[in-house]
C-alpha cells in the first residue's frame, strides 16, 4: 500500500495519482486537513481518520509531498493524568512517524523543511561552487548593483484579506542605500549569467533544464517572474558528471532523496548552485524535456 500525504487538490499530486491508477497500485492519499486517531486492532497498529483508515504495516512506501500527518492528541479530564498521557500519546506518535519513514519513501516528514544557510554550507562541503553571501540588518557596507536580495526562509506568499491581493516575494537587486535596520537579511553577490538550470533529483538521478532568462529585463534576476507573452526559452540539459557527483553527496548529507535544485551558468564559466527546494516542482520541467517525471515517481513509489 502506497502512502501520499499532501494538500488539497494539489496538482503534481493528482498527476501521479493518475498513474498509480492506470498501474492498478493501491495506495491512500491524506490531505491537509485530516485527522487520524492511533488505534489497535487484532493486535496491530490501526490509523483512522473521517476518511481513512490503514494498518501501519500494510505501508510500503510513502510520499512527502506537502503537509504532513495529523494525529488527534486525546485529553483527559484529570490534570496529572493528561500530562502523563500527552508523554504516553507523544512516544506512540514518534514511533508511528518512526515506521513511516523507515518504508521506501520520497524525502521525509521530518526534512520537509531545511534551513536554507545550512543546505549552503553543506553545498560547499559538496564541493559546488557557492556565490558569496552574508547576513545584515541595514545596507551600510552592500555593494549595490552588484548584491541580490533573498528571503532566509522559503518562498512566502503574502497576502492581504482586506483587498484579496496576494504576491510573492522575489529575488531582487539592491540598488539603494535603505537609512534604516531591518529584520536581518540575506545577501549575496550577484552573478552575471549566461543561463540558469534548474535540476530535478530523484534517487541519484538527474534531470536538467537549461532556462535561459537572462534577455529578458523581467525575467533577468529571477526567472519566476513569468513573461507570458515571451516565455523565456528553457531546453533539456546535462550538467557533467563532477557536479552531478556533487549533487548527490549534497542531497545524502541533506538526507533528500528528491529535490529541485538551482544553478547558475556563469559569463566566467563556472556553475553556481543557489537553493534546493525539497517539495521539488517538477511538471513544467518534465513536460518541456519530455522527462516523464511524474511517471518516475510512480514507478518508484
Amino acid at each position: 500500500m502506497i502512502l501520499i500525504i499532501s494538500n488539497n487538490n494539489e496538482r503534481t499530486t493528482m498527476m501521479i495519482i493518475k498513474w498509480l491508477l492506470a498501474m492498478k497500485k493501491k495506495f491512500i492519499r491524506i490531505h491537509e486537513d485530516e485527522v487520524f486517531e492511533i488505534k489497535t486492532e487484532n493486535k496491530k497498529i490501526f490509523l483512522e481518520s473521517d476518511r481513512n483508515s490503514f494498518f501501519l504495516d500494510e505501508i510500503t512506501s510513502v510520499w512527502y509531498r506537502r503537509g504532513r500527518l495529523k494525529i488527534k492528541r486525546l485529553r483527559y479530564d484529570n490534570a496529572s493524568v493528561n500530562a502523563h498521557m500527552n508523554e504516553v500519546q507523544h512516544w506512540l506518535e514518534d514511533y508511528v512517524r518512526t515506521k513511516l519513514e523507515s518504508r521506501k519513501h520520497i524525502n521525509k516528514e521530518s526534512n520537509s523543511d531545511i534551513n536554507k544557510l545550512l543546505v549552503l554550507e553543506e553545498a560547499i562541503k559538496a564541493g559546488l561552487e557557492v556565490p558569496e553571501y552574508f547576513l545584515a540588518d541595514n545596507t551600510d557596507q552592500v555593494p549595490l548593483n552588484t548584491t541580490i536580495i533573498k528571503t532566509i526562509g522559503g518562498n512566502p506568499i503574502l497576502d492581504d484579506i482586506d483587498k484579496d491581493l496576494n504576491g510573492i516575494m522575489y529575488t531582487s537587486t539592491v540598488h539603494k542605500r535603505e537609512k534604516m535596520k531591518f529584520f536581518t537579511t540575506f545577501f549575496q553577490r550577484k552573478i552575471d549569467k549566461e543561463f540558469e538550470v534548474r535540476t530535478f533529483y530523484l534517487n541519484g538521478k538527474c534531470y536538467s533544464m537549461a532556462i535561459f532568462s537572462q534577455n529578458d529585463e523581467q525575467t533577468k534576476t529571477d526567472f519566476r517572474k513569468y513573461n507570458l507573452e515571451k516565455p523565456n526559452r528553457n531546453i533539456p540539459y546535462k550538467l557533467s558528471t563532477d557536479i552531478e557527483k556533487k549533487i548527490q553527496l549534497l542531497m545524502q548529507a541533506l538526507d533528500l532523496n528528491c529535490g529541485s535544485l538551482d544553478f547558475i551558468k556563469g559569463k566566467d564559466g563556472r556553475f553556481y548552485f543557489l537553493e534546493v527546494n525539497t517539495i521539488g516542482q517538477f511538471l513544467g520541467l518534465s513536460y518541456t524535456c519530455n522527462y516523464s517525471l511524474d511517471k518516475e515517481i510512480a514507478d518508484y513509489l
